[in-house]
């Protein structure tokens, strides 16, 4: 579904990723994990079209999309819920969600009513969304921004999703129900690519998962083989 060939970005002339390697295929979870500045969140941008890489292929499902804009790749069905969630602060819950779907769906007659079906799966697995759906975004809990960029993202109903830090900044109670709910994705089918601080969270609920070290992919494996990595343990389990 998505796969990624010797990537290369960065930013002024300065290189984060030197030769990203990665598969996600359809329906699994992938977590890729590593340090702070590793190029994690590089990767995430270079995917979406939010920086242009310099080198490398990015395919979905089967189609280039490296040289494609951000809005064209959301529109052939990436779509990035990032780091630090930027949610649209002064716009409600609910027109924070609709922003989600304004790429798939028609601007102008009937929007809001071809978007309610999408709205009320939404709120079904977010309830505490729909209990503030008129009220400001900015105004909201930090778990509950987190749960409105994964919302928002899922308005587009995505081929691949790309989950970039969902639990930074949250308490460790609010991180547990983050998990559950990408759990509860997973199981929907849904196609995630998971970029985590908390690795052995990441572990636990991956199908597969990339160790990342300088812009490039160290180690690789199922959780499981990870898990008893002597590197990977002393680095990132311990």
């Amino acid at each position: 579904m998505l796969k990624v060939e010797n990537l290369h970005a960065g930013y002024g002339g300065a290189a984060v990723l030197n030769g990203v390697n990665l598969e996600v295929r359809p329906g699994a979870l992938v977590a890729l994990i590593g340090a702070n500045g590793a190029g994690k969140t590089t990767t995430m941008r270079a995917l979406s079209g939010m920086i242009r890489p310099t080198r490398g292929r990015v395919l979905l499902a089967g189609q280039p999309v490296e040289s494609h804009s951000a809005s064209r790749i959301a529109r052939l069905g990436l779509a990035h819920s990032p780091e630090g969630r930027k949610v649209f602060g002064p716009l409600s819950v609910e027109d924070n969600l609709l922003l989600g779907a304004y790429r798939r769906l028609p601007r102008f007659f009937g929007f809001r009513a071809q978007a309610r079906e999408e709205l009320d799966n939404i709120y079904a697995l977010f309830p505490r969304l729909k209990e503030r759906r008129q009220q400001a975004a900015g105004t909201l809990s930090g778990g509950e921004q987190q749960m409105l960029a994964i919302g928002r993202a899922l308005m587009a109903q995505p081929k691949v999703m790309l989950l970039d830090e969902p639990s930074m900044g949250l308490a460790p109670v609010i991180v547990q129900e983050v998990f559950a709910i990408i759990r509860r994705l997973k199981e929907a089918g849904i196609t995630l690519l998971l970029v985590e601080q908390f690795a052995k969270s990441a572990l636990e609920v991956a199908d597969y998962a990339y160790v990342m070290e300088r812009g490039a992919i160290a180690v690789e494996g199922a959780p499981d083989e990870l898990r008893k990595n002597e590197r990977v343990l002393a680095a990132y389990l311990g």
